[in-house]
């Protein structure tokens, strides 16, 4: 078939299907998100207008924020589809490095179709082109190397017979998925080639389910039965793989206590007699005070981030790590004993017969996890004043119904969400973003999560920062007609720096309004509600936990096609403390310094006990 190369693209795309996590065969490539400029209009424009009706185009309004609503579609699907966003070359490109950053930190695909400059070169230098001096092959587009899982550039139309398989291995297999960026010069757009038709016959891809080696079973199962306190750490894999019930199962049997990752968050239901709660600095005490007792952690499919961990400081010294993960590179982490193999297919093969945790270990989950509600239940309780993350999180999780879906990313919501939220269990209903922790990614990955989930409302918690930084897109989900909620909590700035930055014992400087430089003595404050409605949504406001209660309840109601907006104001001192530690950069003349030492005592006592 003769075809330009952005036609045979767009035939491949459509092609592609997949199979999603019940069974169902759907498009693999489910939605592509575009802004036209010189560099794509033409070439990959016209080729996508040409089959509209098989491959549904978005258009947003920045391309950042269509590609976090790509990164947004990945997760709410969890991993089985995978979103396309093409942009102009120069700027339009370069926009979306940072959302490739965002899919490679929390290994979810993504797939990038930059415009890039011509191969000829005959105009060069080009509008927006940028010239290395030593380098006339380099492009702008060379910036997405090191946050591409798999990057090329296509120089010829035939290029494609052999990079696109390569694209389907990075985006379809669980040990290696990230950010794919192949870069478009707009010439080789338009540039025809013979194409063989089998390249676009249908397919369905399933998520491949390696299996564990029988020595490295063999051995974790040994070291697992030398186990009295044993601990259960469930991360993102387990969630991609479909393993909740295997994991849960796992821990029935031997009595193990459970901990959830933020990325494994609400795989478990919060009454589980084994839920000791989220573990790490936004988790909770309770599951922390297990980690720091446990003789042996088994961890699965979890990367082990520093939030996670507490920075290395939240295990015993001497403790025992074993890891299930699809990524060798991840399973190998800390001298861990590493098993490499899917969760859903491993759990089950790695139970050692006859072997249970101390009964007295494994009742001590439940009653540490009480503590920690009686602490979260007083944090909710109802007050005068302006509401608390915590009382905004506690309404929404109250008012939530079976299948929906909460999100949040950067700033102090992560920890009131991740730590405070009590999960029914069943299917994932949570996406927080704290891999890259993106401010901006709240309102972006919401339109995607909408957009790809057909049951359930979407409901979206960000702070004024993460909405003033980003959020054109709201316009794109009301244009599109896409809702959810979106609850803005303004507490007048960067509200969760100014605590570290407090807390440590630094002064009060550039984080709230209040103390950032102006030459007014009467700066302005935002109108949040105002621009909200300017930008086509429907918007409550709410300054008191009641008041905040019923514009919730209203905007739940009122989300039917376009996204319902809640602007509450919120106390910017209180929040949810887990008690675990966390490695900043403290300067020795900070009051912090000496937190920072008894930290790191910790951290290095756990390191050299590896």
């Amino acid at each position: 078939m003769e075809l330009t190369t952005a036609r045979a693209l767009v035939a491949w795309l459509i092609a592609q299907r997949s199979e999603s996590i019940d069974g169902r065969e759907v498009p693999l490539f489910p939605a592509v998100f575009a802004i036209f400029g010189h560099g794509n209009v033409l070439g990959l424009g016209t080729a996508l207008q040409e089959r509209v009706a098989e491959i549904p185009v978005w258009r947003g309004q920045t391309e950042q924020g269509m590609a976090l609503a790509a990164v947004g579609y990945a997760k709410a699907t969890d991993r089985r589809q995978v979103g396309v966003v093409t942009s102009s070359i120069g700027p339009g490109a370069l926009n979306m490095v940072t959302a490739a950053a965002v899919a490679h930190a929390n290994r979810l695909p993504l797939l990038l179709l930059p415009g890039d400059t011509f191969v000829g070169r005959a105009s060069d230098p080009v509008l927006q082109q940028v010239e290395h001096f030593g380098d006339a092959t380099a492009t702008v587009n060379d910036a997405f190397r090191p946050v591409s899982r798999y990057f090329d550039r296509i120089t010829r139309p035939e290029q494609l017979l052999a990079t696109l398989p390569q694209v389907l291995r990075v985006l379809t297999d669980p040990s290696e998925t990230g950010p794919v960026t192949l870069a478009l010069p707009q010439d080789v757009q338009a540039e025809t080639f013979d194409f063989p038709e089998t390249l676009f016959e249908p397919i369905v891809h399933r998520i491949p389910r390696p299996r564990a080696d029988i020595r490295e079973l063999d051995a974790a199962s040994a070291l697992l039965r030398t186990s009295r306190r044993p601990l259960l750490v469930l991360g993102g894999g387990v969630r991609y793989s479909g393993a909740a019930t295997a994991a849960t199962e796992l821990a029935r049997r031997h009595g193990i206590p459970l901990a959830e990752t933020t990325a494994g968050r609400t795989l478990v239901a919060h009454d589980h007699p084994l839920y000791a709660g989220p573990l790490g600095v936004t988790g909770s005490e309770s599951a922390n005070t297990l980690a720091a007792e446990a003789d042996v952690v088994l961890a699965v499919g979890t990367r082990l981030q520093d939030f996670t961990t507490a920075s290395w400081s939240v295990f015993a010294e001497g403790v025992r790590l074993i890891t299930v993960n699809t990524a060798r590179f991840d399973a190998v982490k800390h001298g861990a004993l590493a098993v490499v193999g899917d969760a859903a297919a491993t759990l089950p093969e790695l139970s050692p017969p006859g072997w249970a945790a101390d009964p007295d270990w494994t009742s001590r989950a439940a009653r540490l996890r009480v503590a920690w509600d009686a602490r979260i239940d007083a944090l909710r309780a109802p007050a005068t004043g302006m509401p608390t993350y915590a009382q905004v999180v506690g309404v929404v999780n109250e008012l939530s119904e079976a299948g929906d879906y909460v999100m949040t990313a950067a700033g102090g919501l992560p920890g009131e969400l991740v730590g405070g939220w009590r999960a029914t269990g069943g299917s994932p209903s949570m996406d927080v973003e704290y891999g890259f922790s993106c401010m901006g990614y709240e309102l972006a990955g919401a339109w995607g999560a909408a957009m790809a989930r057909a049951d359930g409302l979407v409901t979206t918690l960000l702070g004024d920062g993460s909405y003033l930084m980003a959020n054109s897109e709201l316009f794109s989900a009301a244009f599109a007609g896409h809702p959810f909620v979106a609850v803005v909590c303004d507490n007048d700035g960067y509200a969760v720096i100014a605590r570290l930055q407090e807390g440590q014992g630094g002064t009060a400087f550039n984080n709230f309004f209040a103390d950032c430089r102006t030459e007014r003595t009467a700066p302005p404050r935002v109108d949040f509600a105002a621009h909200a409605r300017a930008l086509g949504c429907t918007v409550f406001t709410a300054s008191a936990p009641d008041e905040f209660r019923d514009a919730y309840a209203r905007a739940r109601a009122a989300a039917v096609s376009r996204p319902a907006v809640v602007v509450v104001r919120t106390d910017p001192r209180v929040w949810t403390e887990s008690g675990a530690w966390w490695e900043v950069g403290v300067p020795q003349h900070l009051s912090g310094a000496a937190e920072y030492r008894a930290g790191k005592r910790d951290q290095l006592r756990y390191l050299r006990g590896r």
